[in-house]
């Protein structure tokens, strides 16, 4: 029970420590720079660009592995978030403030995806097997949670502030950030108290030959973990399996908040926040509470395509919602939780798969792989997602957008997977 009573104190507000500097970067940060009078297509490009160290972590993640312990990273980590925090909100009312927010915004990037690493690898080596599966579910509820904080608070409260301050919008997001950095520091703080330390969370001072001797080591035994043909299988499903949830992230933000004009909804930030940040937000933790449950008692093949289906059906929504274009904020927020359910349910099959395809050897590493490949699918689809939008308008786009999904069910019908990973096992003696 040691474990669990352990895991119930830390693994709530690590998960909240790795989910706030990924919502900021990659959706609050949308939010902001419409505010500050970009583009959809220079949205989709830039903040996209911004996913490219969750791409390329791998390349560091021996560091992680080798270097220090786990424990280690995660609070040197939360301390470089919280700087980079400060230092967005310092630039944002200055000459250079676009060129100063995403060198930040990069920082802030690096240290989250390090911290990734960090917190995974920490996860893997505190909790077993079954504990992992089960965990699941809990994890990414309070990564949804600091989902909502980012969307669903930090978006209103700028909205509230430009009121009060007269819409000086650089000036309300600088103490909107200033906050966050604080929040930070405080994580920080407890962290550093309550987090237990692994009997196989061993400090390392790596020399530069042993790194790069792991590096090598560390991409071959990932790429020989399976036969050629099942390797490329389970790469492409790591590379695709949120195709159309990567076309849809950047736009779903400025559809929601750009005009009636413009083909958006026209919501204030207060309504978004309601909406899509917290609305939309239970339903996403909601739906991932329950594939945490199922897999823990089924296994995650036996919930596959269920998962499949709740993560690409649902996308129909904003197909309703563009071409009706409601003004009624209860149905709004009612289209969104009946999607983010479903993507809260579905993205549980790929949590499980990449904890699954990682087991052995380097499981943190090769965890950071799996996580750049999918940051790579998110990626790459959402640099063009708003220019391919500007084109056709949101109501093709999002038809496009419910066409991709047939992607998803391809790449996953030709995984493969124990049908009893995720299961609880039976106790020795038992049935």
């Amino acid at each position: 029970m040691r474990n669990k009573r352990n895991a119930w104190a830390w693994v709530p507000t690590l998960y909240v420590a790795e989910g706030l500097p990924n919502v900021i970067v990659m959706a609050v940060a949308v939010v902001m720079y419409m505010q500050m009078g970009l583009t959809d297509g220079e949205i989709g490009l830039y903040t996209s660009w911004l996913g490219l160290p969750w791409v390329i972590k791998p390349f560091w993640s021996p560091f992680v592995d080798l270097y220090r312990t786990k424990r280690w990273w995660v609070l040197a980590m939360q301390i470089l978030l919280g700087s980079s925090l400060a230092g967005i909100a310092f630039t944002l009312n200055t000459s250079f403030w676009f060129q100063g927010t995403m060198f930040f915004f990069f920082l802030m990037a690096f240290g989250s995806a390090t911290h990734d690493i960090a917190a995974d690898g920490y996860y893997m080596l505190e909790l077993d097997e079954h504990e992992q599966a089960w965990f699941v579910g809990i994890r990414n509820t309070f990564y949804r949670l600091a989902v909502i904080l980012g969307n669903g608070v930090l978006v209103p409260v700028a909205g509230v502030l430009q009121v009060y301050f007269r819409n000086q919008t650089a000036f309300t997001w600088s103490l909107v950030f200033y906050g966050m950095a604080g929040v930070f520091i405080a994580l920080w703080l407890y962290h550093g108290s309550v987090m237990p330390r692994p009997a196989s969370d061993v400090k390392r001072k790596a020399t530069f030959q042993e790194v790069s001797k792991g590096i090598v080591k560390m991409f071959v035994t990932f790429f020989t973990k399976l036969p050629a043909k099942k390797m490329l299988f389970a790469l492409l499903f790591l590379f695709f399996y949120r195709f159309p949830e990567a076309m849809l992230t950047k736009m779903c933000a400025t559809f929601l908040m750009r005009p009636n004009s413009a083909g958006g909804l026209g919501l204030t930030p207060q309504e978004y926040g309601l909406a899509n940040g917290t609305v939309g937000l239970i339903g996403l933790t909601l739906g991932g509470i329950l594939g945490g449950i199922l897999a823990s008692r089924d296994g995650l093949k036996h919930w596959l395509w269920p998962m499949v289906c709740a993560i690409t059906l649902p996308d129909i929504v904003y197909v309703f919602l563009s071409y009706y274009l409601p003004s009624n904020i209860i149905l709004i927020s009612s289209c969104l939780f009946v999607e983010q359910f479903g993507y809260g349910l579905g993205f549980t099959a790929l949590t499980l798969y990449m904890l699954y395809f990682c087991m052995g050897e380097f499981k943190t590493s090769h965890y950071a792989i799996c996580t750049g490949i999918t940051y790579l699918g998110l990626m790459l689809p959402g640099m063009v997602s708003g220019y391919l939008k500007d084109a056709v308008g949101y109501n093709t786009f999002f038809i496009i957008v419910m066409g991709l999904c047939a992607i998803t069910f391809i790449v996953a019908a030709f995984i493969d997977i124990d049908p009893n990973f995720g299961k609880k096992q039976p106790a020795e003696g038992e049935k």
